[in-house]
């Protein structure tokens, strides 16, 4: 503890009885993220009647919750004039199409040019500072070679409520996929955990022993039979889940891995691409002031269009 932490004290109302993490996450819904909390506990910043204790410990009613928060750790992130196609925009949200190559957040190899470095030079300081740590304004993000729309929060009550419904699977995501082989099935769900793959840990992969929970649905949009080759299809996969890299290992995981994808599916790239043919079609969720639902659709990118009339034409 030190002297820029903020204390917060509460009290257990009877109805809150029960799991300690739970009773955190109702106390302070408007103020820290569920994930926030989580960690937290973890490093002993949340005591019952003065002793640290474990997420699981059972509170009762009356006894005195205090949290400590750390102040935010600022991140060496510069802003940088780079063009956003900007789909929407208010006090609370913005809305980007993302193009092919992008990477979302600054990282080792990727210090500039990213999506932040963008909005930082467009929002200002309006942009959210969550979990203690300053990652401004991301909530969510996609590959650096997947196209489509993101959103982006611009203070931290709207980061906490899109963190929520997408923390219980409320938002709508769906994208476009071209991938190997010809599907039979005019439509399916893979339910499969991903988690980190056992030997290359850069990789995801099915993992039904420490893997989380994923979901993804698939309808196939077209088929494409080629002579002497299994075809190719183009499907919309609607996701339930938002694991890492989650359409690209379910894909695979049956057979039909991603056009481009090296990673994933095969070294070979017939139609030289650059990264997986994967496209965020549509974003939607409850606004986090207004509460009413709306929805964002990206075009599909001319690559994407491209790719396709050349599979027509195989």
């Amino acid at each position: 503890m030190n002297k820029e932490d903020t204390i917060v004290t509460k009290t257990v109302p009877a109805e809150l009885s029960g799991r300690l993490d739970k009773a955190v996450s109702t106390l302070m819904l408007d103020t820290i993220s569920r994930s926030h909390i989580k960690s937290l506990i973890e490093d002993e910043r949340v005591l019952v009647n003065g002793r640290a204790v474990k997420a699981s410990f059972k509170v009762k009613a009356d006894d005195e919750i205090k949290i400590i928060i750390p102040p935010v750790e600022e991140t060496e992130i510069k802003a940088e004039n780079i063009p956003l196609d900007i789909i929407y925009e208010d006090d609370d949200v913005i809305l980007v199409n993302k193009p092919k190559g992008m990477v979302v957040h600054p990282a080792a190899g990727h210090t500039s040019g990213t999506l932040v470095n963008a909005l930082m030079y467009h929002c200002g300081e309006d942009l959210s500072g969550i979990n203690g740590e300053l990652r401004p304004g991301i909530v969510h993000r996609i590959d650096k070679d997947t196209t489509g729309v993101i959103i982006a929060c611009k203070n931290d009550n709207a980061h906490r409520k899109i963190a929520e419904q997408l923390a219980v699977h409320s938002i709508t995501r769906r994208y476009h996929a071209l991938v190997y082989n010809c599907i039979k099935e005019e439509n399916g769900t893979i339910d499969a955990p991903i988690g980190r793959h056992p030997t290359d840990r850069k990789k995801m992969a099915i993992n039904r022993q420490h893997g989380k929970n994923a979901v993804t649905h698939y309808e196939v949009i077209e088929n494409f039979h080629v002579r002497n080759s299994n075809g190719y299809s183009h499907v919309i996969c609607r996701l339930e889940t938002g694991r890492t890299h989650q359409i690209r290992v379910h894909m695979t995981s049956i057979g039909h891995p991603l056009l481009g994808d090296e990673v994933y599916g095969p070294q070979k790239n017939p139609f030289h691409l650059e990264g997986q043919a994967l496209h965020a079609e549509v974003l939607g969720f409850v606004h986090p002031t207004t509460g009413k639902y709306m929805e964002f659709h990206a075009p599909l990118p001319d690559y994407f269009n491209e790719l396709i009339c050349k599979l027509k034409n195989l």
